[in-house]
């Protein structure tokens, strides 16, 4: 049996990913960095312990190496970007050595947490698929395009950071902000969100995209109201962009789709995305076949689904009950 360990099980992706290992009979552990009574899947794996701070490096491998040797762990999925960029840096270390860190390689990871070198890789790429155009905001000394421009850390997520640039003012205070040389520039598009969750194995040719609309997204990105649907074009060129890159795994690429239907790519999470439960609900075990493409093996073929609208909602659970003193 795989004893696997799921981090930040407090994210929007843990209740499918728990969920799908549990299903594949994996003996599962959980962390994340809040308290088991914040936390309702702490209820839903096997064991579950209280993390560090991914940014106390040290605490936080210390905390993972001696949970993974108590519990026997040969397989780690994390579920945030932070994490991600921790185990990319740390998998080549002794003690991960009997380990199967299930996130893509090394250089994919790069290009996906940067949004610069992302977007030199799409003007090379033979995908089809369009980038926004990217400058860094140190090598910008007048404004690139017209107004309004988006300012947004090259290694951002969820929106963090970004800012709407309106006018000359807000151009020049730019250069002012805490790690300006972090910054890319952009112009604006506005649209709806599109993300495609996408799932590739290096065994077989077999890749797997699955395109939703976000009708209703929290202020950190991640849909509660979305539409399911098929799109080709969109699906050949994430399945295209993900061979190039050598993604192995689930991933999930944004889009914004500009008023003409072009589709414009955002970003390549290089994680589950916060609503991959939209997608195994309507047309595919992103999770089991995530974990295959890890252990070796090909991933299942997309059977036809139909468009659909699915909608998300929270629910209160009672996690623990103390006795009030009289």
């Amino acid at each position: 049996m795989h004893r696997a360990l799921v981090t930040a099980i407090g994210s929007f992706s843990a209740k499918a990913v728990i969920g799908g290992l549990k299903d594949l009979g994996f003996w599962v552990a959980g962390c994340d960095i809040y308290p088991r009574e914040w936390i309702v899947d702490s209820r839903s794996v096997d064991a579950f312990c209280q993390a560090p701070r991914v940014s106390d490096v040290d605490g936080y491998r210390s905390f993972i190496r001696r949970l993974c040797q108590e519990e026997r762990i040969d397989l780690i999925l994390p579920l945030t970007d932070v994490e991600v960029d921790f185990f990319n840096r740390e998998r080549s270390s002794s003690w991960m050595k009997d380990i199967t860190v299930c996130i893509s390689p090394s250089d994919a990871i790069g290009y996906c947490r940067d949004k610069s070198r992302m977007s030199g890789f799409l003007e090379g790429s033979s995908s089809g698929v369009v980038g926004i155009p990217t400058r860094l905001l140190d090598d910008v000394d007048e404004v690139p395009v017209e107004y309004p421009l988006v300012c947004k850390p090259l290694d951002g997520r969820s929106s963090q950071g970004l800012r709407r640039i309106t006018s000359q003012e807000e151009w020049e205070s730019l250069k002012g902000i805490e790690g300006h040389e972090r910054y890319v520039v952009q112009p604006l598009i506005e649209g709806p969100i599109i993300t495609v969750d996408v799932v590739r194995s290096p065994v077989g040719p077999t890749s797997v995209a699955i395109p939703r609309e976000e009708l209703l997204r929290t202020p950190n990105g991640a849909g509660t109201s979305v539409y399911v649907f098929h799109d080709d074009g969109l699906v050949e060129g994430c399945t295209r962009l993900a061979d190039e890159l050598g993604i192995i795994g689930c991933v999930n690429c944004e889009f914004i789709k500009a008023e003409n239907g072009r589709y414009y790519f955002l970003e390549c999470n290089p994680r589950f995305a916060g609503g991959v439960r939209f997608s195994c609900m309507a047309a595919y075990d992103c999770v089991a076949n995530h974990v295959r493409a890890f252990l070796g093996e090909a991933i299942e073929d997309l059977d036809p689904y139909e468009n659909q609208y699915i909608a998300r909602r929270y629910e209160e659970h009672v996690m623990r009950v103390e006795d009030s003193a009289l």
